[in-house]
């Protein structure tokens, strides 16, 4: 089992915290928040981690992981980030975004997950939401899920809270049977088209994750029942997981 965490971007919304650092080492609960994300790793058995720096990446040394850059942070967006390791993407892969903490419960549900492809949600999203910010369904996104429990639709602007079957939170696998197919399958896609509005460089992880339910394969949620956080923003390093 290989993780692949995503830290090659600044933060700007953290500012001045960012001014000197990337946002994965932000401090929040007394640790830098890629040691949560390592800590929850180890305690599960993954000892094969990429981490992928950009901003500022000199300020990330962290012992026993492999690093990786992307030299075109400034310019690109997650998906590209994650495609600067996609010689480290063999076998079971986890791909974690830096700027999220989580219980080592979590990651395990994710690692015994069976499907080629499993996204972790959360169903109590709403909780959080509502601790972070004044209208929830501001920053929220669309999730659904049909009646075979595949994820249909995720990553839009939903229209009601009847859009919203639960929230991505940053973190999904894909499994060694999948990998190399999902690999051919961004090669494939025209990187002169917009994707959800955005160029091939700067496209969004969601939107690469509803092309391959659209046109590759089945996409599984792994539902949870929160226990973890974003940290987007000052005010999200004052909230405790819901």
């Amino acid at each position: 089992m290989k993780m692949i965490i995503l830290a090659a971007g600044q933060g700007t919304r953290l500012r001045p915290l960012t001014d000197d650092r990337p946002k994965c080492m932000v401090e929040y609960k007394g640790k830098q928040i890629v040691d949560h994300i390592l800590e929850a790793a180890t305690a599960c058995g993954i000892t094969d981690i990429v981490l992928i720096k950009g901003y500022k990446e000199e300020v990330v040394q962290k012992p026993g992981v492999k690093n990786c850059i992307n030299k075109k942070y400034d310019s690109t967006n997650m998906l590209s980030t994650l495609f600067c390791a996609e010689d480290e993407m063999v076998g079971d892969v986890i791909v974690s975004y830096a700027d999220i903490v989580y219980t080592p419960e979590i990651l395990r549900s994710l690692i015994d997950a069976k499907n080629e492809f499993s996204v972790v949600v959360d169903k109590r999203w709403r909780e959080l939401w509502e601790a972070r910010m004044e209208d929830p369904l501001k920053d929220a996104e669309t999730m659904k899920i049909n009646s075979k429990g595949q994820i249909i639709e995720l990553g839009k602007k939903p229209s009601s809270l009847e859009d919203i079957q639960g929230q991505y939170i940053g973190l999904f696998k894909i499994s060694a049977s999948a990998i190399e197919s999902v690999k051919a399958f961004y090669h494939s896609l025209d990187s002169s088209a917009k994707y959800d509005g955005k160029d091939f460089d700067n496209m969004y992880m969601t939107s690469f994750i509803q092309l391959v339910i659209d046109r590759l394969m089945p996409v599984h949620p792994v539902f949870i029942d929160g226990g973890w956080i974003e940290i987007d923003a000052p005010s999200d390093l004052n909230i405790s997981p819901i």
